[in-house]
């Protein structure tokens, strides 16, 4: 029968992809032997028959990885996806890519259909407070590495996080824009509902308040609470130019817009033009992520930079860590430093 997948065979033989893949791969040592009967006997019913992909894992050819980002809309992520395949070509291995823009349902389904096809090492970069709709297919064996997030208390144990500290780079910037003398700043996000908006909204707010301003005197563009309000991954600059607009027409503008990554300031600054007003000079924009066009952007982005090919390749080691060590107790988090860059779109505010 034409077009039988791994999932079909585990629905109807009720166990998990994983143990139809370890099955298929020969990982049968602490399978029930009427388990393997059971499976073997559907994969006999249903004529499946193992695809390619499966087939290089158990001879040693080219393994392979997945890597699921919300977006490669933000260059933020094609950045990732290129470092990261450059630390798996190192050792023979390919990356599969695929979006997911950030829905749980939509993660799955892409996790699934990777486990299907034999593969063990994914890299998920959804950054959600819950990781639920996975945790099980971690418990069956599944390694998988969080990216741009850091281990939260419901996460699955042995799950290894791989981030920048985004609360401190967040708080990084605040402290810049005060420095400057700006007292009434802007953050532009889309719904904060991730870790890693949720720290910086955090670390953002942090040093406003070590420098006196109060909760009430800092601005949020209302969309960037909203529950029903999106992520603007896809669109991310539009998303900047829509709430800046929205802050540099009500009462009381900000004099600095603090966006939540580099794509979405790039909207703001389009925003502040669209206004008849100077970047950098009427209206400080700062991002975070520092990708390829903030230094290419005019005027230059200054942003926070994280430092991605040492993430992406600390990401590739954990997936790849020793398989007969001891697995951890716990989730865990491996943060990396993050830099304030200072270029050309932040500056003392106009008297």
């Amino acid at each position: 029968m034409a077009g039988i997948t791994i999932l079909d065979v585990a629905r109807a033989a009720g166990v998990s992809t994983s143990t139809v893949s370890n099955l298929l791969n020969g990982r049968t040592g602490r399978m029930l032997p009427e388990t393997r009967e059971r499976v073997e006997s559907t994969i006999r019913d249903l004529g499946y028959r193992p695809n390619r992909a499966a087939r290089q894992l158990r001879t040693g050819k080219p393994q392979v990885i997945g890597l699921v980002v919300p977006s490669v809309g933000n260059p933020y992520w094609g950045a990732l996806a290129r470092y990261l395949e450059a630390a798996a070509l190192t050792e023979g291995y390919h990356v599969l890519l695929c979006n997911s823009e950030r829905d749980p349902a939509r993660e799955r389904q892409y996790v699934d259909e990777l486990v299907s096809d034999g593969i063990r090492g994914i890299v998920l970069c959804s950054s959600l407070p819950s990781l639920e709709h996975v945790s099980g297919l971690i418990e069956d064996g599944l390694r998988l590495v969080a990216f741009d997030r850091t281990a939260q208390a419901d996460d699955p144990v042995g799950l290894v996080n791989v981030s920048v500290d985004n609360t401190i780079g967040a708080e990084l910037m605040g402290e810049h824009l005060v420095s400057l003398g700006h007292r009434r700043i802007a953050f532009v996000s889309g719904a904060i509902r991730s870790v890693n908006r949720t720290e910086r909204f955090a670390g953002f707010l942090r040093a406003l308040e070590r420098a006196g301003i109060a909760r009430p005197d800092v601005v949020t563009w209302p969309g960037s609470s909203s529950a029903d309000g999106t992520f603007g991954d896809v669109e991310a600059a539009e998303l900047g130019r829509v709430a800046a607009t929205e802050l540099l027409t009500g009462p009381n503008p900000p004099s600095a817009i603090f966006a939540v990554n580099d794509m979405t300031a790039i909207g703001v600054c389009r925003a502040v033009r669209d206004a008849g007003m100077e970047v950098g000079r009427e209206v400080s924009v700062a991002g975070f992520d520092d990708i390829v066009l903030a230094e290419l952007y005019s005027p230059r982005l200054t942003t926070v930079r994280q430092p991605m090919k040492e993430m992406a390749a600390a990401a590739f080691r954990a997936l790849h860590a020793p398989a007969d060590g001891q697995p951890t107790s716990q989730a865990t988090s491996l943060l990396f430093r993050p830099e304030l860059v200072v270029r050309d779109s932040t500056a003392a505010p106009v008297a």
